[in-house]
Formats: C-alpha cells, sequence, structure tokens
C-alpha cells in the first residue's frame, strides 16, 4: 500500500471511530432498578420505583444526563437472592445497565453482589440495612444500625423507664444484624434483653412468639423484620394479642405503617426520611410527587427517598467523572453530594453516608409525628479496608 493511500485509510478509520463515539456518547444511560415487586418487598416496592421515576423525570427535563436520556430498567428480585441473580444477571449484561439503583432485601443484595462485582457495574444501595456490607462497586445513601437504633431505645430508656427488651425479627442477615447490634446497645446502656426469637422471611404466624412476649413481660419490643409483609401481620398480630409493651420497629416504613392502620399506632420508627420534614426541598419534592403521580401516588418513606436521592447522586458521579466508566465513576461517588428531600448526603464515610435521623411515632391516621432529630449521625466504621 502506497504512503497516499495509508493516510486515505487511517483517515477513514479516523472519522468512523468518531462517528461511532458520538452515536455511543448519544445513547441513553440506563440505570437498572431491581427490587423486590413480588415477595416480602411488595409492600413497599412500588413507591421505590415512584422516587426512580420522579428523579430521572426531572433529570431528563434538564437536558439529561451530560446530554443524554436516562431511562430506568426495573426487575423483580423477588425479594431474595435466587430472583436478585436472575435480575441482577439480566439488567448487567442483557440490558446493559450502566448502573444499579435499588432498595432490595439483604438476602437479594448478597445474592445480587458477584454479579455486580463480575460485571462491574456501580451499584447504589438505598435501603436501611444491617451493615457492613463492602464490596468495590458498592454505595450505600441509607441508614445502617449505628444511625438507627440508639434513638428508640435511648427514648425507651429515658423517657418511659425501659429496662427489658425483647427482640424479634425475620431469619437472615437484615434481622439478625441490626438485632445482634441492638443487644450490645441495650447490655451496654444498662438494659437487659428478656428474649430473642426469628422466624423465616416469608413467617406469617408470629402466635408462638408473642406467648413467649406475653411471658417475659417486657418493658419494650424491639422488631427486626424483612421490611413490608412480614411488618404487617407481626404488628397486627401483636396488638389482637393485647400486648402493652412499647414497640420500636427497625424495619417499618412510613408507608407500610399506613397499610397497617390502627395496627400501627404508637409503634416508634427511626428513620432518614419522613414526609413531615418541615424543609423547603422535601414540600418541593412531596408536591411534585403528588404532581406526577396524582392518585397512584404510594407514600413517599425512608425506603424510597433514598431511591430519589440516589439517582440524583449517579448523576453527580457521572458528570464529575466525565462519563459512565465504571472506575471513574465508583471514585466520583464518594466526592459528589446532593441536596433533597433528605437534606444533605454524600456517601463519603467509608462507602455510607452520615444521615440526619429522626425518632418518629405513629399517630392514629397513619401520619407518624417527629419526637426527636438527630443532626449528622455518622454511620460508624463500615468499610474501613475498602479503597
Amino acid at each position: 500500500m502506497c504512503y497516499r493511500a495509508v493516510l486515505i485509510a487511517v483517515a477513514v478509520l479516523g472519522a468512523t471511530a468518531m462517528i461511532g463515539g458520538q452515536a455511543s456518547a448519544a445513547d441513553p444511560i440506563v440505570i437498572g432498578v431491581p427490587t423486590g415487586l413480588s415477595g416480602a418487598n411488595s409492600v413497599v416496592a412500588p413507591s421505590v420505583v415512584q422516587s426512580a421515576e420522579l428523579a430521572v423525570e426531572e433529570i431528563n427535563a434538564k437536558g439529561g444526563i451530560l446530554g443524554r436520556k436516562v431511562i430506568l430498567d426495573v426487575a423483580d428480585d423477588g425479594s431474595g437472592a435466587a430472583g436478585a441473580q436472575k435480575a441482577f444477571d439480566s439488567l448487567i449484561f442483557q440490558k446493559k445497565a450502566n448502573a444499579l439503583i435499588s432498595m432490595e432485601t439483604s438476602a437479594a443484595r448478597n445474592g445480587g453482589l458477584p454479579i455486580v462485582s463480575r460485571g462491574k457495574v456501580p451499584y447504589i444501595y438505598t435501603s436501611l440495612y444491617e451493615g457492613r456490607s463492602c464490596n468495590r462497586y458498592m454505595y450505600a445513601d441509607s441508614a445502617v444500625p449505628e444511625q438507627m437504633v440508639g434513638p428508640i431505645i435511648d427514648h425507651f430508656m429515658t423517657a418511659n423507664n425501659a429496662k427489658k427488651f425483647f427482640l424479634v425479627g425475620s431469619d437472615y442477615n437484615f434481622g439478625r444484624g441490626m438485632l445482634a447490634f441492638t443487644r450490645t446497645y441495650i447490655e451496654k446502656t444498662g438494659g437487659s434483653v428478656v428474649g430473642d426469637e426469628y422466624q423465616p422471611m416469608d413467617a406469617t404466624d408470629w402466635t408462638a412468639i408473642i406467648s413467649k412476649m406475653r411471658a417475659a413481660s417486657p418493658d419494650a419490643v424491639i422488631m427486626s423484620t424483612a421490611g413490608g409483609a412480614p411488618n404487617v401481620t407481626l404488628q397486627k398480630q401483636y396488638k389482637a394479642a393485647g400486648m402493652k409493651a412499647l414497640v420500636g420497629n427497625l424495619s417499618v416504613d412510613e408507608g407500610t405503617a399506613k397499610s397497617m392502620g390502627a395496627d400501627a399506632e404508637g409503634i416508634f420508627i427511626s428513620a432518614s426520611y419522613l414526609t413531615n420534614i418541615d424543609s423547603a426541598a422535601n414540600k418541593d419534592f412531596l408536591a411534585a410527587m403528588q404532581k406526577k403521580f396524582g392518585a397512584d401516588l404510594k407514600t413517599p418513606n425512608d425506603l424510597s427517598v433514598p431511591e430519589y436521592d440516589a439517582v440524583y447522586l449517579y448523576k453527580e458521579a457521572v458528570e464529575k467523572a466525565g462519563g459512565t466508566d465504571p472506575d471513574k465513576v465508583v471514585a466520583a461517588l464518594a466526592q459528589v453530594s446532593f441536596e433533597g428531600p433528605r437534606g444533605h448526603i454524600q456517601m463519603s464515610k467509608q462507602r455510607h453516608a452520615p444521615l440526619t435521623m429522626y425518632l418518629g411515632q405513629v399517630q392514629a391516621d397513619g401520619s407518624v409525628k417527629i419526637v426527636k432529630s438527630f443532626m449528622n449521625v455518622d454511620p460508624g466504621e463500615q468499610c474501613p479496608k475498602m479503597k
């Protein structure tokens, strides 16, 4: 080939590459949302999807991310490990998602993480959880035990002179992890645990455990089940049994509490988001949700609003990274922040976020009264070896 022909060939290849690059840059950014549309999380998952939909609509209305349209791809993880493996595999390897942002059970998260590692895709986990889940590609923007347990236990001990606690949860990572931390906290602060019982995630009959509660005569019961359906059945049966001990629930969200009706009245919860947060950002968010979904709106809650925040955090990270390259985005996620309905969110503490926490109590109409707030609660040691 002569020199002139070589130059022409190089020019053609360069032009082709440029056109291909422009086409690639114009492709939509795909955010995968694996969540429990069926199974234990089915009560709350629809509100999670709505939060993601609003965030994406707002971002696209302002030009997308780096000029690229954002689309959501929602997949049902069945609220468990087997379903999550299928959902993650499909979203990452078939749908070519640029990132996963999801509220899931701990079982589903753990089932999907090996696939995240294999696919090298940024993953923002938006569910309150038992803590200490560490993966190169994972960040978490919701609460962990270090942020959730103290407000409830301290209030019960100081305001109600509670000394004896009964713990009950779902028999998997979240239930056992959250209540293990709770036991340690109670015993360190001078209380005692008079019962510690677990049932499978799909359990619907809590009669035997409630009988043990009655025999133990605790001052307070701390519940930590899989979010959604198990909360409903446990609380309903607890109330039907005529139990009078204080109830603190580490997994019930505001939406689920409303679905319980009168059974939820009096429950204390610890949350990084409640609809009664008195801020301009939260009022704007609630107005936007109402405008978009109208009568179909699911109650925004502490399992759905972190999803909204996380979509924006991902946007900020992609813009800081200058594109969707996974390694660059993962590095940027610790550096970016978002001012949203929950206030300032930055996943800068070992891939977790300091959060303003609220102690709330469910009222007769299903609303949650804010009893006390705690500013910038540190998540503690979560992933100290993660770089």
